[in-house]
């Protein structure tokens, strides 16, 4: 097997195994539009793999795609080019496992945030990322993100507050 076909082949490996995480992650990003998110993934996984002889020496190929796939949704957001909306409602069993009013709430109050406010949270909250790894990702200071965060989770506490007590006793 040759140099570029050993690339390919590791390549293939990288994206079939963190695909799913990847789309989990641009799902969020999109506020919840499931096609968007493929179209995301799919955007980013192209532009790694035309630059995988880079992405193969990083340290992190992890942080180093979802920096890529973070960046060219906020590329996307800024220029508007696409005549694409969210749907009003979210398909049916689309999220697997978990209670679904959770979900379509949390979700649906995600997507009435600005997309570096959601970036942001996704990366933090949802990934787990810590202060410095988000802002190296998303090309900002750590204070900035920590600002961020606060004001982007005081913002979805009030876009939740309305459905608060309903899911919280569920």
């Amino acid at each position: 097997m040759g140099r570029h076909e050993e690339r390919h082949e590791e390549f293939r490996e990288f994206a079939a195994t963190r695909g799913a995480r990847l789309f989990r992650t641009a799902l969020l990003l999109t506020g919840g539009d499931w096609h968007a998110a493929e179209d995301l993934v799919q955007t980013a996984l192209g532009k790694a793999y035309a630059s995988w002889s880079k992405v193969r020496r990083a340290d992190n190929r992890d942080a180093y795609v979802r920096s890529v796939l973070v960046r060219t949704h906020l590329t996307q957001r800024r220029l508007k080019s696409s005549g694409e909306r969210p749907a009003s409602e979210l398909p049916e069993g689309a999220y697997g496992d978990g209670d679904p009013a959770l979900r379509v709430a949390l979700l649906q109050a995600l997507a009435q945030l600005p997309p570096r406010d959601r970036a942001v949270l996704v990366l933090r909250y949802w990934e787990d990322r810590s202060v410095e790894q988000t802002a190296a990702e998303l090309g900002l200071r750590a204070g900035t993100v920590r600002n961020r965060s606060m004001s982007a989770l005081a913002k979805l506490r009030d876009l939740l507050d309305g459905d608060r007590e309903s899911l919280t006793t569920i």
